[in-house]
């Protein structure tokens, strides 16, 4: 498939016909569309159940009790549509009193109906129907093949030309919602990207692309109700794994996707904890996961595989500058106003959290310019920074 090149593709403001170029280089035919209208829910559980049982009609009155995880989040748990970190469902079970694993669901079993678990959310969690689930695979496979055609269209290229921020850009490529479901501005903005004029010609260019073969190689990516299904059956067996293992967690180490331990604590005195730091610059902006050799204080606060980082370089202007130290905790997730450490390529970023008009985390970092959907990642992909040290 051949695709205009940012050479010859129109600034703002401007329209140019795609359809034909695409249409001519296409391939033989459109593949089957595999649309899951269910695509959303990936944790299936029993928090709901539970709450209810235990006398908290409301979720936001429940939340209330459980502060360090912000009632956003919590919604997002119990409807399934993230993961929670096991420190996240111990907190949870504790505080409706019953055992972690009992809000855990064996989703492999013969009695789990999926749309029968969704019903009591299906007013508060909008899914798409059949064609609309289609059409949302169908844009992701388009972009992703339009970006596959011209590599200039990085992130922030897209944003500053079409006006589609990089967290919108995430969700768009990966068909979190049909095009019903997204605001006049967005739209707009894709019909520039595409240079069609409004979304009846968005919708037509879609069907074409699909018709010719050009989403091909991209519609295996998306969508697929198994490859749902296997991650979801994964992610749930590795935190039973994590919850049968919590209690011997012990001794400071990094997240997950660090790949790396940190040697015990050092105790000093009676409440004083010393924790290593890490933290090597890389090139990119972001932050290696080595050891420096130094360590540093814990707070009081910090949770039991807390540790220090340097920061290295200033990625959120002034207020942290590069010669500052954070402190990291691993086991709590992080929240709106406060700042993240965030896996990125080969090492990791420090980026502020904020919430979105609907509502979803994401982080944002300055140098260099970035937004990541925090609801998108693992869990152990973005861990919450509780306290900074300007030494």
């Amino acid at each position: 498939m051949t695709v205009l090149t940012r050479q010859d593709r129109p600034r703002k403001g401007h329209s140019k016909p795609l359809a034909a170029d695409v249409l001519a280089h296409g391939g033989t035919g459109g593949s089957v569309i595999v649309a899951d209208r269910y695509r959303s829910v990936v944790f299936p559980n029993r928090v709901r159940d539970h709450r209810l049982k235990r006398g908290h009609p409301k979720l936001l009155a429940f939340a209330g009790s459980i502060p360090e995880i912000p009632y956003i989040r919590l919604s997002k748990i119990e409807r399934g549509e993230v993961f929670p970190r096991a420190i996240e469902l111990v907190r949870i079970a504790g505080t409706l009193d019953v055992e972690p694993e009992d809000l855990l669901i064996d989703v492999q079993s013969p009695q789990f109906d999926l749309e029968t678990w969704f019903a009591p959310f299906a007013d508060t969690a909008v899914l798409d129907d059949q064609r609309e689930a289609e059409t949302a695979v169908a844009l992701a496979a388009a972009i992703r093949a339009t970006r596959a055609g011209d590599p200039t269209l990085s992130p922030a290229v897209i944003d500053s030309d079409f006006g589609i921020a990089p967290v919108i850009l995430s969700r768009l490529e990966n068909a979190q919602k049909g095009l019903l479901r997204w605001g006049a501005p967005t739209i707009a903005s894709l019909c520039r990207f595409f240079h069609v004029a409004d979304e009846t010609a968005l919708r037509a260019h879609l069907d074409q692309m699909h018709a010719c073969g050009a989403l091909d190689q991209f519609l295996h990516e998306i969508g697929d109700p198994e490859d749902r299904r296997a991650r979801t059956r994964q992610r749930i067996a590795a935190l039973r794994q994590e919850l049968a293992h919590a209690e011997r967690i012990s001794a400071p180490v990094a997240p997950a996707s660090v790949r790396s331990a940190l040697p015990s604590g050092q105790t000093v005195g009676a409440s004083v904890r010393l924790a290593t730091v890490y933290g090597v610059p890389l090139p990119d902006g972001a932050i290696a996961m080595q050891p420096t050799g130094a360590t540093v204080e814990l707070p009081s606060f910090a949770g039991p595989r807390a540790f220090g980082l340097r920061v290295g370089r200033a990625p959120l202007g002034s207020g942290l500058p590069g010669h500052a130290t954070v402190i990291v905790d691993p086991d709590r997730y992080p929240q709106a106003g406060g700042i993240a450490l965030v896996k990125s390529g080969e090492g990791h970023r420090l980026m502020a959290v904020s919430l979105d008009p609907r509502g979803a985390m994401t982080a944002h970092g300055l140098d260099p310019a970035d937004s990541v959907a925090l609801d998108t990642l693992a869990p152990a992909d973005a861990v919450a920074v509780i306290a900074a040290y300007h030494v």
